[in-house]
């Protein structure tokens, strides 16, 4: 994920996991962490309700414990003289912090890579068609142990939330990955979700491509077939 790069400078110690004990830390530190750019205060107060004075407390926390950085911007349209004072935001501090908020799968990622290589060089299909079938096939797999599609998709680090269309991703395991191989790995993930819908014998959804500067590259509608 790029962000602009006047932010603070990132600390180098090691961020501090205790922090993210706290439950109302750990739920901005996972927003943070899902979105595509960085957070104001107030964007946080409104969207878990707190009170202004309880998310500097938490937010200021964090940045001293090494897990986010602030910078300071102008936000909107306007510019120059009369346009307002900079907004600070939020951001984690470091690409990817070795916590479990939220799951990442790249060993699971290299696992398939490497699986579709030696079938490419022994089918002569494509790598892409051929980590597609891996893909799919350890998404069927998943599916089966798991049962039904939400535990599937928790297990396997999607964290997924209803909405009125469906399930909306709301991590991507994959996401370092899919920032910088955006198209193989996005396609490696749908693979694997069809293979879980396939494998939970799930026929109520479909995955479909999630808008623009959603958590995941995917989303699962209701069918409508």
């Amino acid at each position: 994920m790029n962000f602009p790069m006047n932010s603070s400078p990132i600390t180098t110690r090691n961020p501090d996991a205790a922090s993210l004990v706290d439950p109302v830390r750990r739920a901005l530190y996972k927003a943070l962490i899902r979105s595509p750019v960085p957070l104001t205060r107030d964007e946080l107060v409104k969207r878990f309700n707190l009170a202004p004075t309880t998310a500097s407390f938490h937010l200021e926390r964090m940045v001293r414990d090494g897990l986010l950085v602030t910078e300071s911007r102008k936000l909107g349209p306007r510019t120059g003289p009369g346009s307002g004072r900079p907004s600070k935001l939020y951001k984690p501090a470091l690409d990817e912090v070795q916590l479990s908020v939220p799951a990442r799968e790249y060993e699971l990622a290299g696992r398939m890579l490497a699986s579709a290589i030696e079938a490419s060089a022994e089918t002569g299909e494509t790598v892409e068609e051929a980590l597609a079938a891996v893909a799919y096939a350890e998404g069927q797999r998943r599916g089966l142990l798991a049962g039904n599609l939400e535990k599937a998709l928790t297990d396997n680090g999607y964290e997924p939330e209803t909405d009125g269309q469906g399930l909306v991703l709301c991590n991507c395991p994959f996401r370092r990955l899919a920032t910088d191989h955006t198209r193989l790995v996005c396609g490696l993930s749908a693979a694997l979700l069809q293979g879980t819908l396939d494998g939970c014998n799930d026929k109520q959804h479909q995955v479909v491509a999630a808008p623009v500067g959603s958590a995941c590259c995917a989303r699962l509608t209701v069918s409508t077939t």
